[in-house]
């Protein structure tokens, strides 16, 4: 089997056991994955934080939005994420895959600002690898000199941590993964 076709066979299956979760038990893991957030000491001392508005019940963030934190999301750019501030209560805009985006005339976010990234992915495995959507958004970002150092965090659901993933070369691992019950740097 080719790699790529594992990689969509598996983004398939983990895709459906999170569509599969009752709306009320998606909420309360969501819950327990941010107060497991907070307790990280990376998360603690970041003064801006990237993170992603929740689609397709990924691990809901929004219980973190009213903390002190700059906060910055994405706007899919051609192929690149371009990142904005946003605070509770600024209006946001459907973008290209139906994800809430920022205005394109919210102020943007500079990679130097960035202090932690919170990454958004289908699966993560135990040296750090995240399944993706495979837009490849995320890798193209991390692998450019400007990003590349800024500490990362996969979120997921306990059940989307394997032991491996298949990954290609231009794959980028994570520096931790956080479920609704671990935290884990690699």
């Amino acid at each position: 089997m080719s790699l790529q076709k594992s990689k969509i066979q598996l983004r398939k299956q983990i895709l459906q056991e999170r569509r599969s979760l009752n709306p009320t038990v998606w909420k309360e893991k969501s819950f327990q994955l941010c107060k497991n957030l907070e307790t990280f000491s990376l998360f603690q001392s970041a003064k801006t934080i990237l993170a992603y508005f929740s689609i397709r019940q990924e691990p809901d963030l929004s219980f973190l939005f009213n903390s002190s934190q700059k906060w910055g999301f994405p706007r899919c750019v051609g192929q690149s994420l371009v990142w904005h501030i946003w605070q509770r209560g600024e209006i946001l805009e459907t973008g290209v895959y139906g994800i809430l985006e920022p205005q394109s005339k919210a102020v943007m976010i500079d990679a130097a600002e960035v202090d932690l990234i919170l990454v958004p992915a289908v699966a993560c495995d135990a040296k750090g690898y995240r399944l993706g959507y495979g837009g490849g958004y995320y890798d193209r970002m991390l692998s450019s000199p400007e990003w590349y150092s800024i500490p990362t965090v996969g979120i997921i659901f306990d059940f989307a941590y394997l032991p491996s993933l298949p990954k290609d070369n231009w794959d980028q691992p994570l520096n931790a993964i956080c479920t609704e019950t671990k935290l884990l740097m690699i």
